[in-house]
């Protein structure tokens, strides 16, 4: 995981969901709902604080075909861009 507090991607998404101060389930079933009123090839935005978010989200992204563009972590915060499949 790359740690950049000064860099931000730049990606263009449609979507942001803030997980912040959930733990796991919670931040994996909230995007399970976001990702469900998305289109194929948007890319949502996670902000989460949960430090099994590293482990979730690309197993997440893994087993239903999305591409994680990005994942940083950044004083305890994690950001991360997700591409769906």
């Amino acid at each position: 995981m790359t740690n950049a507090a000064d860099s931000q991607p730049d990606f263009d998404f449609q979507v942001e969901l803030d997980t912040t101060g959930l733990y796991c389930p919670e931040p994996i079933m909230l995007m399970h709902n976001k990702v469900r009123d998305m289109s194929t090839g948007e890319i949502l935005k996670v902000v989460a604080t949960d430090p099994a978010t590293v482990r979730d989200v690309p197993k997440f992204c893994s087993f239903l075909g999305h591409e994680l563009l990005s994942q940083q972590e950044s004083d305890g915060r994690y950001l991360y861009f997700i591409r769906l499949g």
